[in-house]
């Protein structure tokens, strides 16, 4: 789906990602992608993944994280790595400044099964619903779309709110509603790349990679 230098962007929640390690030229490493994170960008909401391991590195600016309930403010050197499983958040608090970070996304340990690749078929529908207005104003798609996708991508991500349980109950009685109404958990012309630019020397760098 993607290679270096193809971009995802969301214009509501603030996320400009250029890949660097993409899911057709990373081979057997990390996805890796360049973050811009606008001045009061945050990711769309507190989740876990069940079978992907995160790591954050800040190459500018500083981002805000809580993990497993700490929160953090990283500055230009510092990472932070968050298993599989384990809850977690992160936005720019900044009204001023952009945040670059180098996040790099893999498959957990002993998770062999799941395809890493879902991943970033998920951004692509989460950020093309976005681009065309189709979520609120955080992000979020509205209710039955979001129950299909919840449905779909439950072995990439898991929200915690609404709780756990609460959620399993709506799930199986809106994504079958949703179904039936036309909502797709996977649309494919969101499901692609929005852009191809020439990735930043620095980041390519900072990633361990030659530049193009």
């Amino acid at each position: 789906m993607s290679r270096c230098g193809d971009v995802y962007e969301n214009k509501v929640t603030g996320e400009y990602a250029v890949i660097l390690r993409g899911t057709e030229d990373r081979g057997q490493g990390p996805g890796i992608a360049h973050l811009l994170a606008r001045p009061g960008a945050a990711v769309v909401g507190e989740h876990f993944h069940p079978h992907l391991r995160e790591k954050f590195t800040v190459l500018s600016g500083r981002l805000n994280a809580r993990i497993a309930g700490q929160t953090l403010s990283l500055g230009p050197g510092q990472s932070a790595a968050v298993e599989a499983g384990v809850v977690h958040d992160w936005w720019n608090s900044s009204t001023t400044d952009e945040a670059h970070v180098l996040v790099e996304v893999e498959r957990a340990k002993g998770a062999e099964q799941f395809n890493p690749d879902r991943f970033e078929l998920l951004i692509g529908m989460l950020f093309g619903l976005a681009n065309d207005g189709l979520v609120d104003k955080k992000g979020r798609p509205f209710p039955l779309q979001a129950a299909v996708i919840a449905r779909e991508f439950a072995d990439v991500i898991v929200f915690t709110k609404p709780p756990p349980a609460f959620q399993r109950v709506a799930l199986s009685i809106l994504a079958p509603i949703g179904h039936l109404l036309g909502y797709r958990a996977i649309i494919p012309n969101y499901c692609k790349p929005h852009a191809h630019v020439t990735p930043a020397p620095e980041a390519l760098a900072a990633a361990g990679l030659a530049a193009k």
